[in-house]
């Protein structure tokens, strides 16, 4: 019923960025989570960031606070993962994913089982 489509990743060197994209059609999105995991060969699949459509309020893990920046733009039903400061070890597929907002803070939404739809992903490669 949601589909979300994520674009722009991408080969870039370490210490360079990028920005992710996802749009969202088939539901509104005005009260839903919106988040960002990311699966590297061999790992599970990782929780990144998250943003509570209304209201814009963000969550981020640990490994990409502070250079990583998740947003929205309602006019366009699409949010954004900016990437700064990119690592190798930030190498693997984006997706992202979504689910209906609630009343349980943004921090217990980091699970991938938390979320009931998904993108199919974006390849991002951070060269060293």
């Amino acid at each position: 019923q949601v589909q979300l489509v994520e674009s722009g990743g991408g080969l870039v060197q370490a210490g360079g960025s990028l920005r992710l994209s996802c749009a969202a059609s088939g539901r509104t999105f005005s009260s839903y989570v919106m988040g960002w995991f990311r699966q590297a060969p061999g790992k599970e699949r990782a929780f990144v960031a998250a943003i509570n459509w209304s209201g814009g309020t963000t969550y981020y893990a640990n490994s990409v606070k502070g250079r990583f920046t998740c947003s929205r733009d309602n006019s366009k039903i699409t949010v954004y993962l900016q990437m700064n400061s990119l690592q190798p070890e930030d190498t693997a597929v984006y997706y992202c994913a979504g689910r209906p907002a609630s009343t349980v803070p943004l921090w217990l939404l980091t699970s991938r089982h938390d979320y009931d739809s998904w993108g199919q992903g974006t390849q991002v490669t951070v060269s060293s």
